[in-house]
């Protein structure tokens, strides 16, 4: 199933797409970088709450980090590991996708 065109996507900028995920409906935090993709659940694992302040508008801190819109938890976009607020240590749910025929797409 493919999520969106690769070009579509902003080198470094976070978007939010929807997914079918183990049969639920799920939303997703997805970032190019290059020419790589890499895509987590768009949930805090501090609370459970989405990370952006409002559908698919994203908090970025000075250093580069996505920041948490609830509590402030700021996360890694290398691997999405917390490094700082109430879950450092902890991370997003990775999502597994890729890029075919110009297409990001769940992994199989």
């Amino acid at each position: 199933m493919a999520l969106i065109a690769f070009d579509a996507l902003i080198d470094g900028e976070p978007v939010e797409l929807e997914a079918v995920i183990d049969g639920s409906p799920e939303s997703l935090v997805v970032l190019r970088r290059a020419d790589t993709v890499r895509a987590w659940l768009n949930v805090c694992p501090h609370a459970g709450r989405r990370l952006d302040w409002a559908p698919g508008k994203f908090l970025r801190s000075r250093e580069g980090h996505l920041v948490c819109a609830a509590h402030g938890a700021a996360f890694e976009l290398q691997d999405g590991r917390c490094v700082a607020g109430p879950c450092r240590g902890q991370a997003l749910r990775a999502v597994d996708v890729q890029v075919s025929e110009g297409q990001v797409v769940l992994s199989a």
